[in-house]
């Protein structure tokens, strides 16, 4: 990656080019497939990390919190020096943020392998293996996914269309859920030797997400008009300061992705321990199917009536509404209880795919301030605090199961050990979805006001381009013979 003289930003084929209102459907679904690539990484370990530690590796959930927790802080600073570097690099065919996608994919997949392959070389040394393989996974997960996140921002400001996009994105993500919920979860029963399967698993996974990453990286394009490639440390700090909208919007990701993170660690256990009906787990994967695919139908079109943030906060609500039902549902009304679980999942799918357009309206505000545009450290530092969300949620579920008395291997639990695990999969969401929407209601970034700043910033644009191109054909007339600028002028040329 070679960094792009300023003044030649505005004229590369990589990010220079005026977002048009409505994105191509290849775009469109290129994008959502870098989710699902992102997720065949990602979602594995949320989903099954902790189950692999205290089941297979044979590590206590107390210390497998505590690695969940310190790795996953790590990977939160991680999400911030990646968006640094985002931001300070540019290239001239694939843009700011393609290049990361293109040759990081391959590090982190393999990576994703190596996390759920631990050796047997003692206790001691599979922890080891544990925190290393999963730190340097969140690393290289960070390079990808934060370039990632980062290039739904410099496809489009058009609201709608941001809306595809975060429903893409979450339809990819929610496909290899899905998979992963109906066809691996029910392999989870106590006792199963199962670490072929995930080694199998993940070395599949790493051939499938390579393809799925390519795919995004050459139907993607950037076309948000950038009038500096190269941010520098303090105007990455400028843009990020006063940006109230995202200061909130971080704050109730955090609470909403601790809550989350919890509901999805300690799922799996809920289903075969709590309620002993392990073939569940897919019947919800197969309704969140449907759900993702409605609500992203819809979506467009609710955020046209009603707005982001009205919508976030209904998401919150039916995800608080959920947990209620699963912590108190009687493990013999199994209907009662997995509809609790359907709720927190229709909320949960609905905030996920409004956060991420959310995150790519608090950009625009951080230019209507400055006058740079920071996607790079804008995600960074949203992600930061999702990751962080997601560090509490892990370590808070697997701490609810050493508060229990949780037996590793999957065997009988003692009611107490039940306590916990219900406390995780229901209170938790709970308690940090209400926290979450608290927050959301002080949001003051509205559609509307994201409108009329997306006018204006195109409205500055216009008058500052108006003034280069006078500036320029003054300088051509008081220019030298030789076609060189004249003295106090500069070349545009790269």
């Amino acid at each position: 990656m070679t960094k792009e003289p300023l003044a030649a930003t505005a004229a590369t084929a990589g990010g220079a080019h005026e977002a048009p209102a409505k994105l191509p459907k290849l775009s469109i679904f290129g994008y959502g497939a870098g989710d699902a690539a992102n997720n065949l990484a990602f979602t594995t370990a949320t989903m099954f990390l902790l189950v692999y530690y205290t089941d297979v590796a044979g590590i206590s959930a107390a210390a497998a919190g505590t690695l969940l927790l310190v790795v996953r802080i790590f990977d939160a600073f991680s999400d911030v020096l990646a968006g640094r570097v985002v931001d300070k690099t540019y290239h001239k065919k694939l843009g700011k943020f393609r290049p990361f996608i293109m040759f990081g994919s391959v590090p982190l997949l393999l990576l994703s392998v190596a996390t759920f392959s631990i050796p047997q070389i003692g206790q001691s040394g599979m922890l080891l293996w544990a925190y290393v393989s999963y730190a340097l996974l969140g690393l290289a997960y960070s390079f990808v996914n934060i370039p990632y996140g980062s290039l739904a921002g410099a496809m489009t400001q058009v609201s709608s269309e941001r809306a595809k996009l975060a429903s893409a994105r979450t339809i990819g993500a929610v496909a290899v859920g899905s998979f992963l919920g109906i066809f691996i979860a029910p392999l989870m029963k106590g006792g199963a030797d199962l670490q072929m399967l995930f080694t199998t698993l993940t070395i599949v996974f790493a051939v499938v997400g390579t393809g799925l990453y390519m795919f995004t990286v050459f139907t993607t394009r950037e076309r948000v008009v950038r009038e500096v490639a190269n941010v520098s440390v303090k105007q990455s700090l400028a843009t990020l300061k006063g940006n109230k909208p995202l200061l909130l919007l971080c704050i109730s990701s955090f609470l909403f992705l601790t809550g989350q993170l919890a509901l999805s660690t300690i799922q799996i256990y809920y289903f075969r321990d709590v309620l002993h009906s392990l073939p569940l787990y897919a019947v919800m994967s197969i309704i969140n199917i449907f759900l993702t695919f409605g609500i992203a139908a819809i979506l467009p079109r609710l955020v046209a009536s009603f707005g982001k943030k009205k919508l976030y906060i209904v998401g919150s609500s039916l995800m608080a509404a959920g947990g209620l039902v699963v912590f108190f549902a009687p493990a013999n009304l199994v209907p009662v209880a997995f509809t609790g679980v359907m709720i927190c999942q229709l909320g949960l799918a609905m905030a996920n795919m409004l956060v991420w357009a959310l995150e790519a309206d608090t950009v625009e505000y951080g230019e209507w301030k400055t006058g740079i545009r920071t996607e790079g450290i804008t995600y960074a530092l949203f992600s930061f605090t999702r990751k962080t969300g997601q560090a509490v949620g892990g370590a808070l579920a697997a701490y609810a199961l050493a508060w229990g008395g949780y037996a590793s291997g999957g065997g009988e639990q003692t009611e107490h050990a039940l306590l916990g695990i219900r406390a995780g999969s229901g209170l938790l969401p709970m308690a940090f979805a209400i926290l979450a929407l608290l927050v959301m209601i002080a949001y003051p970034l509205t559609d509307a006001k994201h409108k009329e700043i997306v006018t204006a910033i195109t409205a500055r644009r216009a008058e500052r381009l108006a003034a280069a191109r006078i500036a320029a054909a003054e300088g051509t007339d008081n220019g030298t013979a030789d076609g060189s600028p004249a003295a106090g002028t500069t070349s545009t040329k790269p």
